[in-house]
């Protein structure tokens, strides 16, 4: 099953900031996340709804709709912002 990929406007900006280096690799695994939604590498967050993908040193948060065959990717950060 395909699944329909919605990047939220938050994340979207996030997304337009980055480095050219690193923009192909995350947009990658975005697409990736159509065909799974649920990769071995991501994990389900504690404390509130959704999974984390962590490409490079970079975070991926979304959450997965299965009735509605949905990913919605909510933000887009460097690792860095944990540690402030």
């Amino acid at each position: 099953m395909s699944y329909e990929t919605v990047v939220e406007r938050k994340a979207r900006k996030a997304i337009a900031r980055l480095p050219s280096t690193v923009y192909g690799r995350i947009t990658n695994a975005i697409e990736g996340l159509t065909e799974d939604p649920h990769p071995p590498n991501s994990l389900k967050l504690q404390g509130r709804d959704g999974y984390r993908l962590r490409v490079g040193d970079y975070r991926i948060i979304y959450q997965v709709d299965d009735e509605a065959g949905e990913v919605r990717v909510l933000e887009v950060w460097h690792r860095q912002r944990d540690y402030r």
